[in-house]
């Protein structure tokens, strides 16, 4: 008997699934330590996008010792880097990401992503010359409102890949994901100072521009429909009390289920600040902080090959679905995945309620729950890419592993 899915002989199949299943654990858990090792360094030492310096030198120095060809620097972008294992002509790109939220650290798991990322690419980079396989790791800047990737695709980044991965913490495991479309925005006004109380007829007062603006967002809320977001931050709201504020910045995001439809919502909230300068007669500055993020393409074979893999080393993708919101969250691996075949699931810390960009998440980062997600991940994303580009794709899932159990000990 032979299955249909590889014309291979079913016995034969299934054997050599085992042999190569049983290579890449194997792998993931001879270098669990230095991989922890780097998650947890990179989340103490938590770094803003484009600032990556020591987090992109670690990740450089980790796949450099596993024999990878590092290209740090890559395409003239100081903390990205482009990692190297085999010649073959299929070539697979794990993302890495690194950077840090303001104030927050790394409430966003970047730390573990990277970690993710270089467990499963060092962990199939034994299997480069017999499958005809180039594993390539690439550490993108500036994930958390920069567009590092995008800023990396303008340069030829990504090109030619068969298949791009990277799998992202979330309070639960939620296998596909459906970002929104976001535009990143800079706003400021200017208006002219005055004292507050002795001439106040000569001021235009900035902060009045804001509120007007605000007000007029609240009112389009109305008319918004689900499948969008709208908010900010006013970041500089003036000088003193007693002085008419001249100058006043924010940054205020927008998002939408597609580019297109982000376009149409953009401008009715442009005209919201434009509101606010006809009404003080301030004069409003509006600029994008990044190319807008896509929404994401997932390539379903790729998505399904995770999950069989993930639910066998004991991952559940069955949380409510107010729990898995996580994977509405904008990225710009949404823009890898309109130029090449590319999966993004999130895999869970088992936390909620702590999730995404809040304290108590980041303090999730590290520890047992976290060692146990780079060790799924690396493992779920390294047999996904094997089974994408080998003969033993479609045979049938494996035994399961207890989620409680610690492979890596």
């Amino acid at each position: 008997m032979t299955s249909q899915a590889t014309g291979t002989p079913v016995g034969e199949a299934a054997a050599a699934a085992s042999t190569h299943r049983a290579r890449i654990l194997d792998g993931v858990r001879a270098g669990m330590a230095g991989l922890i090792e780097l998650s947890e360094s990179i989340h103490a030492h938590p770094e803003l996008g484009w600032q990556e310096h020591r987090a992109a030198a670690w990740t450089a120095e980790y796949l450099e010792s596993a024999g990878f060809t590092v290209e740090r620097g890559y395409l003239g972008f100081p903390t990205a880097l482009r990692a190297v294992a085999g010649s073959g002509t299929r070539r697979i790109g794990f993302c890495a990401e690194y950077d840090a939220l303001p104030g927050l650290g790394h409430a966003c798991g970047h730390n573990l992503i990277t970690a993710i990322s270089c467990g499963a690419a060092v962990a199939l980079a034994g299997f480069a010359d017999e499958l005809d396989l180039t594993i390539e790791v690439y550490g993108t800047p500036a994930e958390e409102g920069g567009g590092g990737k995008i800023e990396m695709i303008k340069k030829g980044a990504f090109v030619g890949l068969g298949l791009a991965l990277m799998a992202h913490p979330g309070p639960v495991d939620s296998a596909q994901a459906r970002p929104f479309a976001v535009g990143h925005h800079k706003v400021s006004y200017r208006g002219k100072a005055a004292h507050a109380a002795a001439y106040p007829e000569q001021g235009i007062n900035a902060n009045d521009a804001f509120v007007v603006a605000q007000v007029a967002l609240g009112l389009l809320r109305q008319q918004l429909g689900s499948g969008t977001r709208v908010h900010g931050i006013q970041t500089h709201g003036g000088e003193a009390p007693n002085a008419i504020p001249e100058h006043t910045q924010g940054r205020w995001y927008v998002r939408a289920e597609t580019l297109q439809e982000l376009g149409v919502l953009e401008e009715k909230v442009h005209r919201c600040f434009q509101a606010g300068a006809l009404a003080t007669g301030a004069e409003l500055e509006w600029e994008p902080e990044s190319e807008p993020y896509s929404e994401f393409r997932t390539d379903a074979r790729a998505l399904a090959l995770y999950v069989r893999h993930a639910e066998s080393l004991g991952r559940r993708f069955d949380a409510p679905a107010e729990h898995a919101t996580m994977n509405r969250a904008s990225t710009d691996m949404g823009n890898v995945s309109q130029l090449v075949p590319a999966i993004h699931p999130y895999i869970g810390l088992g936390c909620y309620p702590a999730s995404n960009h809040q304290k108590a998440f980041a303090e999730h980062c590290v520890g047992d729950a976290a060692a146990r997600a780079i060790h799924d991940g690396a493992a779920a994303l390294a047999l996904t890419a094997l089974d994408y580009f080998s003969a033993t794709a479609g045979d049938e899932p494996h035994a399961t592993t207890e989620q409680g159990a610690e492979p890596w000990k």
